[in-house]
């Protein structure tokens, strides 16, 4: 047997070489060939994530333009604003429940490239509407193509990265996503909303033109009998100077042992069920922290709270450490642990969302609504008061901080770590399926339960969900650093928790 595949990287396989260790200069020119190969491909396919959070925090902006447009056709009521911000979120639950078919149909890649279809016709409608049909539509298919890609992307990554740099990887399309809602956040201080749209095409474009000449999963050209195929996927994927034909054998023998499709009988299989079950609920959690309401309404809950900056400014800062908390992320999963990093977002995210609505029962109110607090108002009201007026901007950014350094990324990449192949592709459609229509309600009842209750019982509620997460990690979720995609389905299938610890 010769030479570990991922040599350059660590001893992320239980193989021993024959040879001598290679040189520290032959393990930096094989680590930094295998990195531009499978980064490349990599970045191909998270350009659809870029394009998903970039439509995802779209209406931030764009609600207070249009409830104080002149135009009677466009001019929002805050039922269409609530319709406007959530519909996304329907359509992203159908593209979820359509990766459940074309995951498996057309291949990871194909599905990926297939979304463009749907968000440049919604970004088209969006920047032309003359009406409220067509915000709802164009956001409705911009939601269907975010849906779509939000089931096939992690999994491709997964499929196409080694194990060593899986973590790093797998942060990748959460990382994209943030940085397409942080140019939104940037581009909405500049642009008018029209325009925001028109600037949304772009990365479609390039995401379908890189894509066309990156090879398709191996898992998947395998599970469709395409063997040579697969291989060649692979060769290409790796070092050029590594032998990939042991990886190949693990993953080919991997998929004919699993060549058919799940039974109603296997189903109720425990180590069929509990990882799906486990990525479901994840899922389901991450939502109910209420991220998706946040990001959609970010302006519109700065608007309502008592700031010391301008609304627009506040949601690019957020926006800004947003990304750089993913950043952190995909930097430290492979080194701290999937857990750890969800025990440490749980708990800031507790704290913030309390804080929020402490400072919402308790704190000043802002003179008028959707207007800041002015210099005079400060001036009058002390430097304490000012200064209690960043609590709103702060807490806002640990709880994007904390989210984005774990249940934000890392959900997304257990997801596709843990699901068994067979079911991987189905799996994956439904976990985004209850994933989107969870946010669908948090996001069509977010502004009524304000409008009803007031804006600190959402973020009470939020805290409390948090505080669910951390039992939830602590109980049910598996440690998977290091491991490949097939030592962890062997540990559901095993039984043994002892495998991944």
């Amino acid at each position: 047997m010769q030479e570990p595949l991922l040599g350059a990287e660590g001893l992320d396989y239980d193989t021993f070489p024959e040879k001598p260790p290679p040189s520290p200069g032959e393990r930096a020119r094989v680590g930094a060939l295998q990195n531009k190969r499978v980064f490349l491909a990599t970045f191909a396919a998270v350009l659809g994530n870029f394009s998903f959070g970039y439509a995802l925090v779209y209406t931030s902006p764009v609600i207070p333009a249009l409830e104080h447009s002149s135009d009677p056709d466009l001019h929002l009521t805050k039922t269409q604003a609530s319709w406007f911000g959530s519909v996304f979120t329907l359509g992203a639950a159908a593209g979820g429940l359509s990766a459940m078919v074309l995951n498996d149909l057309l291949g990871r890649k194909l599905s990926i490239m297939f979304s463009a279809i749907p968000s440049a016709a919604g970004y088209a409608l969006m920047a032309g509407a003359h009406g409220l049909w067509m915000l709802l539509l164009g956001r409705t298919l911009t939601g269907f193509a975010g849906g779509l890609t939000a089931a096939c992307i992690p999994v491709y990554v997964s499929e196409i990265a080694p194990a060593g740099v899986r973590g790093a990887l797998g942060a990748t399309p959460q990382l994209m996503a943030v940085f397409g809602s942080l140019s939104l956040y940037a581009l909405g201080l500049l642009l008018p909303w029209r325009w925001l749209a028109v600037a949304g095409e772009g990365p479609v474009l390039v995401m379908v033109l890189l894509l066309s000449f990156m090879p398709n999963s191996p898992r998947f050209l395998l599970s469709r009998g395409r063997d040579e195929e697969a291989l060649q996927a692979l060769t290409w994927l790796r070092p050029a100077d590594a032998d990939v034909h042991w990886e190949f054998e693990q993953i080919q023998d991997n998929v004919r042992r699993q060549s058919s499709r799940v039974s109603w009988a296997e189903a109720r299989d425990p180590h069929m069920y509990r990882p799906v079950l486990i990525a479901l609920l994840m899922r389901f959690l991450q939502q109910l922290t209420g991220i998706t309401p946040i990001l959609v309404y970010l302006q519109s809950i700065f608007d309502s709270t008592a700031v010391l900056l301008p609304p627009k400014d506040d949601a690019a800062i957020v926006g800004a450490v947003r990304l750089l908390s993913v950043l952190i992320a995909a930097f430290t999963m492979d080194l701290a642990g999937r857990k750890v990093l969800l025990f440490v977002s749980a708990t800031i995210m507790f704290a913030a969302n309390l804080t929020l609505g402490l400072y919402v029962q308790f704190g000043p109110r802002p003179l008028t609504p959707n207007s800041t607090v002015s210099l005079e108002t400060l001036s009058l009201a002390g430097t304490a008061t000012s200064y209690l007026t960043l609590v709103p901007l702060l807490a806002t950014m640990f709880f994007i901080m904390g989210y984005a350094m774990g249940w934000g990324p890392i959900t997304w990449l257990l997801m596709s770590e843990i699901l068994p192949l067979r079911a991987r592709g189905v799996a994956s459609g439904l976990c985004v399926l209850v994933s989107w229509l969870t946010a669908f309600v948090l996001t069509k009842s977010f502004l009524l339960v304000v409008k009803a209750f007031s804006l600190q019982v959402p973020f009470f509620f939020f805290a409390a969900i948090c505080l669910v997460s951390l039992v939830f990690t602590g109980c049910c979720v598996p440690e998977t650093k290091g491991r490949s995609l097939e030592q962890i389905e062997s540990f559901f299938s095993s039984r043994r928790r002892s495998f991944l610890h």
